[in-house]
């Protein structure tokens, strides 16, 4: 499709704007952080349901609900006060493909940690200045959360430092970030300004902005997701992540296809 930049704009805004509502909730593993309203109990089911967030949606939403109901439907209270028992019930038990009990006991271990120090996650994902994406607080995050110990669940907390796009932690962090009460993000993070976040990046929002001449590099990995920043931005320098909506929409329909 070769559309020049204002036709481009006008057909992505559309685009966003038929997706970005309530109805996209539905079959979506956004529909998980959205069965809470304290804030804690929203940054950790979002946490959780984002980190498991490949392959069918269904199986991710189910495999969500699983985590939700071992910590008895209040994720911030059984992060808190969880046993070491608690733990090792956990550890043996099947959550969603490689993302097993271990790694979901190790991720409540170090959510406690964080709690401990910290009212909110946002607090380890801020922006500082002279940075103007969350290339860097990924990886602070990262260091905060995982630790100086290996562990295998490393491998769950993808890092851009390593050229990953971090698409899920991008996805949970315009979950959290986003403000436009269109009622799918939720705009609790008061701290970090929308304009700093990316599309979150996968093989299917990938292939549409290539086939609309978004993006020209053939990998799904960080430095694309810089090069799609560049021209987003451009769109829509307040909010550049609403066009996710628009990119997944277009997936969804397979209309460039």
């Amino acid at each position: 499709m070769k559309l020049n930049f204002s036709e481009l704009k006008d057909f992505l805004d559309e685009k966003a704007d038929v997706y970005n509502n309530p109805e996209f909730i539905q079959d979506d593993p956004v529909q998980i952080p959205h069965r809470f309203s304290l804030k804690q109990d929203i940054e950790i089911a979002g946490f959780l349901a984002a980190t498991i967030s490949w392959g069918n949606r269904k199986s991710i939403i189910k495999s969500a609900e699983k985590m939700l109901d071992i910590m008895g439907n209040s994720p911030y209270d059984f992060v808190l006060n969880h046993s070491e028992s608690d733990l090792n019930i956990i550890k043996d038990k099947s959550i969603h493909r490689t993302f097993n009990g271990e790694d979901f006991s190790y991720f409540i271990k170090q959510f406690r940690k964080i709690y401990q120090e910290n009212q909110s996650l946002e607090d380890l994902f801020l922006i500082h200045k002279d940075e103007n994406n969350f290339y860097h607080s990924i990886e602070r995050f990262r260091a905060h959360f995982l630790g100086i110990e290996k562990h295998r669940t490393h491998k769950h907390v993808s890092s851009p430092y390593k050229n990953s796009s971090s698409k899920r932690i991008i996805m949970f962090l315009r979950w959290m970030t986003r403000k436009d009460n269109r009622g799918v993000d939720f705009g609790i993070w008061e701290n970090i300004d929308p304009k700093f976040l990316s599309i979150p990046l996968d093989i299917h929002t990938g292939n549409i902005s290539r086939k609309l001449g978004l993006i020209s590099r053939t990998q799904n990995d960080w430095k694309t997701v810089e090069e799609l920043d560049l021209i987003i931005r451009k769109f829509d320098e307040k909010d550049p992540a609403k066009y996710d909506f628009a990119l997944f929409g277009l997936g969804v329909t397979k209309e460039l296809f």
